[in-house]
């Protein structure tokens, strides 16, 4: 008879399969397991090159377009209005580019060599979520990509025509950032953030922290700076508007309607 090894060992050794298995990898938390994982073979330089260079270069071509021409009432455009245009040139490169291959691609990211999913790689040492498909981080990103990317876009081109409604689509697009960080970062806090490595300087602070707290802290102030700009248009269009004429046969407000007209009568003063 063949001799087999007991039962409990068998266990024991598929087990330890398994978390080799799921231990293949640099995410966190340590037993997520990523079948078919495949790590990157494209150097580290090469990535952050795109992510820091391809912005850069769309900001510098933007910047050069807010140049010509003026901001329309409000004159010459200046260096913050500037500056806002470039950053809704950015957004649209992120979000509908980068976030768009995610949201496309993320069920195969574990597998997959291309450039771009080499990348999301990369960022997920900083929040496994992306090389997981967690459920809130695709929907999210789904609803970035294709609504935010292609408004970031009109944004940009209504700032440079002077439409007049760049500042409600300043503010629409800059709410709906500002909403789904804020959803990102509580959805992290309330999982403990075992997506990520803790205390690490690049993935940790660097990665999830500090690159999502710029979809905080600039959309913050773009609110802050919409919401004035329109509230200014309101007041202008207030005092432009006419002030109701009486129509004929209205009374005049001085006294009562009710009071019978006064008359005088050999010196004195009596109704009649």
């Amino acid at each position: 008879w063949e001799r087999r090894p007991p039962v409990g060992r068998v266990v024991q050794a598929r087990m330890e399969g398994d978390a080799a298995a799921a231990a293949a990898h640099p995410y966190w938390p340590r037993d997520l397991r990523l079948p078919g994982y495949r790590g990157n073979d494209r150097p580290l330089w090469s990535l952050l090159a795109f992510v820091f260079a391809g912005p850069a270069l769309l900001a510098a071509a933007t910047w050069q377009l807010t140049a010509r021409g003026g901001g329309g009432a409000e004159g010459p455009r200046s260096v913050g209005r500037r500056l806002a245009v470039c950053w809704f040139a950015v957004c649209a490169f992120i979000h509908g580019l980068v976030e768009g291959w995610f949201c496309l691609f993320h069920g195969q990211l574990a597998a997959d060599q291309a450039f771009l999913s080499q990348l999301w790689k990369e960022y997920a040492k900083g929040d496994s979520r992306y090389i997981s498909s967690d459920n809130f981080t695709v929907c999210m990103e789904t609803l970035t990509a294709w609504t935010w990317g292609p408004l970031s876009v009109w944004t940009v081109v209504a700032f440079l025509h002077n439409k007049p409604y760049r500042f409600i689509l300043q503010l629409v697009v800059s709410v709906g950032q500002l909403y789904g960080d804020v959803l990102y970062f509580m959805t992290a806090f309330r999982d403990g953030f075992h997506h990520s490595p803790p205390g690490h300087p690049l993935y940790f602070w660097f990665y999830f922290v500090f690159l999502n707290s710029l979809w905080i802290v600039i959309p913050s102030l773009l609110i802050l700076d919409a919401c004035s700009q329109l509230a200014a248009a309101q007041s202008g269009a207030d005092r432009l508007q006419p002030r109701p004429q009486p129509r004929p046969g209205d009374q005049p407000t001085s006294r009562p309607a009710s009071l019978p007209p006064l008359t005088r009568t050999s010196g004195k003063v009596k109704a009649t």
